[in-house]
């Protein structure tokens, strides 16, 4: 059972790698005379196997019994390659994995109008296996390295088009990334100075050495900013609106919905694994981080509210939405946390169905703008109505999904011993709810209900084929399901946060 840890991390990552080569290789025939052919047949049956096979794997580890653990090398004395199985790590490749899968039977429609499909797949194989990789970490050093490793090989998603936009939107994607990661790697420097192991152990191994709680407290911070960049939280927020539009739809929703998570799962693993919640409670540094949670979660809800284009206010959707998660976790409470870990869940899969419904409008119809979706429910039910269950989630309204997880935010909020901000934070919380109706349901009103004698004269205004429909709706019922039926999910994360606690 500890070998087969290895086999969704690596068996991905190989077969990627084997699609990019193909494609360079073609790339340089290419160059010298008549364009090879790409067997697209052949790239998806691959990616649908390999897929396949690896989720499987992924949830059997995740889900069996017993203590599973594998060192994969040493890198110094106390430094190595460690993988270890808990019951975060199995929530986190649970989700992603089902989204990961669903996302690439509805790339295999979608990028056959974007072009290059070895290339795309080939990366969109290679970022799965080291999410994995990211969720089955054991210690502080594996989690970083596959970190820094998933921004470089997610940032070809971004500028699959190769257009001047999607180039600059990756560049941006990066330079934050890495802007990120410089600062979390500076804290790592002094935690390894101050921790017994830097493995990850329910409530931390911090063991503060006299006179140096001052620098730690800076090196913890500068690491909640640098794993916060790719959660989305201000300052290092900015990305998200520029490399989500400019790139193809399935990267868009994995990015916006799995890879962001990444960045809240370093920030779990720092904070409740490795220095421990008793250090930071009542510090400058939880107050510094509730109040650029709800800022930015307030600032997100407002600029989506004002942004004309789809998938960027879809974009600053997202920036808002996962600083939810974010302020759960500054509670530094038991309630805290369990509606962080299960706003994350639920807003993996409604993101996706969000951007999955984007990208339909995109394909069939080429417009990315909100007001020229009128009348689209007419033709295009399943996408609409998929899209409205989704909404109504990301805005909470029972029974769905949202309504569950934002419920144990602000309990979290209200009970915890935060001072004022046990009050801000559910009011903030209910703005932004608000603004989220503001800017998502109109899609839906003007999609159902688009006047009197209006009618669709664009004759590409249909449902997409079965591949892209299908993969939307079943991530939309399970928005709609969570909600109804979350008391599973509800003990899991109640399960982690007790452990904690």
């Amino acid at each position: 059972m500890n070998l087969l840890i290895l086999l969704p991390i690596f068996l991905p990552i190989i077969a990627g790698s084997y699609l990019l080569i193909c494609a360079f290789r073609e790339r340089l025939a290419q160059n010298g005379a008549e364009k090879m052919a790409e067997d697209v047949q052949q790239v998806h049956m691959i990616t649908i196997v390999v897929l396949g096979i690896s989720v499987l794997a992924a949830l059997l580890v995740a889900w069996a019994g017993g203590e599973k653990s594998i060192t994969l090398l040493k890198l110094t004395e106390g430094i190595s390659v460690y993988f270890r199985v808990d019951q975060l790590g199995a929530l986190f490749a649970t989700f992603m994995s089902i989204i990961w899968f669903a996302v690439s039977i509805y790339a295999f429609v979608y990028m056959h109008h974007e072009g290059n499909e070895k290339r795309f797949f080939g990366f969109f194989l290679v970022v799965y296996g080291v999410l994995i990789a990211l969720d089955f970490a054991g210690n502080l050093i594996t989690l970083y390295f596959f970190y820094e490793l998933m921004t470089l090989t997610s940032m070809p998603m971004v500028l699959h088009s190769g257009s001047r936009e999607s180039i600059m939107g990756a560049l941006k994607y990066l330079f934050y990334s890495m802007c990120g990661a410089y600062l979390a790697l500076f804290g790592i420097f002094f935690l390894y100075q101050n921790t017994t192991t830097l493995e990850f152990a329910a409530g931390g191994t911090l063991s503060v050495k006299p006179g140096s709680e001052g620098i730690l407290l800076i090196a913890v911070f500068c690491m909640l900013i640098g794993f916060g960049a790719k959660a989305g939280m201000f300052p290092l927020h900015a990305w998200l609106p520029s490399a989500h539009p400019v790139a193809p739809s399935p990267a868009s929703a994995v990015l916006s919905a799995i890879i962001v998570k990444a960045g809240v799962m370093a920030v779990i693993r720092t904070v409740y694994y490795v220095v421990g919640p008793d250090f930071l409670r009542g510090t400058w540094v939880q107050t510094a981080w509730m109040v650029l949670t709800l800022g930015t979660i307030f600032m997100g809800s407002l600029l989506a509210y004002w942004e004309p284009i789809f998938k960027k206010r879809l974009a600053y959707s997202t920036v808002s939405q996962v600083s939810y998660v974010l302020f759960g976790l500054a509670q530094l409470s038991e309630v805290g946390m369990t509606g962080a870990l299960l706003h994350s869940v639920f807003h993996a899969f409604i993101k996706t169905a969000l951007f999955l419904t984007a990208g339909i409008f995109i394909f069939k119809t080429g417009n990315t703008r909100v007001e020229d979706f009128k009348g689209y429910g007419k033709k295009m039910p399943k996408t609409l109505w998929s899209y409205t269950f989704a909404s109504l989630a990301l805005i909470g309204i029972p029974p769905t999904s949202g309504f569950i997880s934002k419920w144990y935010l602000a309990q979290g909020a209200l009970t915890a011993d935060i001072g004022v901000y046990g009050y801000a934070g559910p009011a903030v919380l209910l703005v932004s709810a608000l603004l989220t109706a503001g800017y998502l349901l109109p899609v839906t009103v003007k999609g159902f209900f688009p006047g009197e004698g209006y009618v669709i004269e664009d004759p590409k205004v249909e449902e997409p084929p079965m591949k892209m429909w299908a993969p939307l709706m079943v991530i939309a019922a399970i928005t709609l399901l969570l909600g109804v039926f979350p008391n599973p999910l509800i003990r899991l994360a109640g399960q982690i946060a007790a452990s904690i606690f």
